[in-house]
């Protein structure tokens, strides 16, 4: 019963993996990984040399610690040996196959709306740091250009030159010849693969420069989108309001405390002081920054009580004995009573619509 009942926790979780500070959609670091198994990487050694496994995930919005996903694109330039491995996987990979975010740009009306979106969803792609400060890509005019600026602070120049590239080779495979970039700008100094950056990004390349930027076309930004689609668009904005959620309460305190029991809620062994110590702090502290916060830790528990015990009825895998002792109810009857409050029915009920 133990087993099964570790077994049911981690398929309720998901696979997803919660994470302290940046994360990655585990579909962007899959998209990194077949792509370099394309170009004859071993899948096997490369998602051990870069100690993160995206295969390991139940699906593209679990995540991946971002230092993962760095150490995955560096060493796919490695075991391909293609140091221009990130401006080839920003040229030829499709954003939308990667991403939700992508999804909502490809549906979008205009440019200057997947803009918006992107701009907005943008973590949930890849969490970098400077979000906390603002959206990571701004519309600057300077010196009488229209520029996209990358405000991404970190030290991971791939990103940045793979990001421009899927600007460029995506408005090029959708919109044609339409005019779009004039000259790109990166701060990091320039590379042994150079000749690369002219070849793929077809404009005036800077390093070395103040700012990582893209100097465009302002008429771009009005270009209407071939795959434009309302409600299709609609329906990706609803998931990614959900999955922006999720992300807030993995990185909040209550949820910190939500994984923290859900890990052992089958156990019936998540009191208060122990999850604290678990967090590495005392219960008085616990309380009051979950007070902080407006939360309670009994209805923190009690929540994430209710919404296992319908996840557990919905997959019809196991009986309600069963989920009253994997939401960690010891009686049966008090598992009963909880979920006629939750939901006004019994829980056989329930389980029978």
């Amino acid at each position: 019963m133990m087993q099964r009942a570790r077994n049911m926790t981690l398929e309720c979780i998901g696979g997803r993996t919660d994470v302290a500070g940046t994360s990655v959609s585990a579909g962007y670091a899959q998209a990194i990984v077949d792509f370099a198994v394309a170009r004859g990487a071993d899948r096997a050694a490369l998602v051990a040399r870069a100690g993160v496994d995206p295969a390991l995930a139940a699906g593209p919005d679990a995540r991946v610690p971002f230092e993962g996903f760095k150490a995955l694109m560096r060493g796919a330039g490695v075991v391909t040996g293609d140091p221009a491995f990130a401006l080839h996987f920003g040229a030829e990979s499709l954003f939308h196959d990667i991403s939700i975010v992508g999804m909502i740009s490809h549906a979008a009306a205009t440019m200057a709306e997947a803009f918006e979106q992107m701009n907005r969803y943008a973590r949930l792609a890849i969490e970098v740091d400077g979000h906390d400060a603002g959206p990571r890509f701004a519309i600057v005019r300077h010196d009488g250009e229209t520029w996209i600026e990358d405000r991404t602070r970190n030290d991971f120049p791939e990103l940045i030159e793979s990001t421009f590239a899927r600007f460029i080779w995506t408005t090029s495979r959708f919109l044609g010849d339409v005019p779009f970039a004039k000259a790109i700008c990166f701060t990091h100094p320039e590379p042994s693969y150079s000749a690369e950056h002219a070849r793929l990004l077809g404009v005036p390349v800077a390093f070395g420069s103040r700012w990582n930027a893209i100097a465009i076309h302002e008429s771009w930004l009005a270009l209407p989108l071939p795959y434009s689609n309302r409600y299709v668009f609609g329906v990706f904005i609803d998931r990614a309001d959900a999955l922006l959620a999720e992300m807030q309460r993995n990185v909040s305190l209550a949820g910190q405390v939500e994984s923290a029991v859900l890990a052992v809620l089958h156990t019936g062994e998540f009191d208060m002081g122990g999850i604290a110590a678990s967090l590495g702090m005392g219960r008085s502290t616990l309380y009051r920054r979950l007070r902080a916060e407006g939360a309670r830790y009994d209805a923190v528990v009690d929540a994430l009580r209710h919404r296992m015990a319908l996840h557990y009825l919905a997959g019809r895998k196991v009986s309600v004995n069963e989920t009253a002792y994997l939401c960690g109810f010891s009686d049966p009857a008090a598992f009963s009573r909880a979920f006629r409050r939750w939901t006004g029915v019994s829980p056989g009920v329930h389980a029978r619509r």
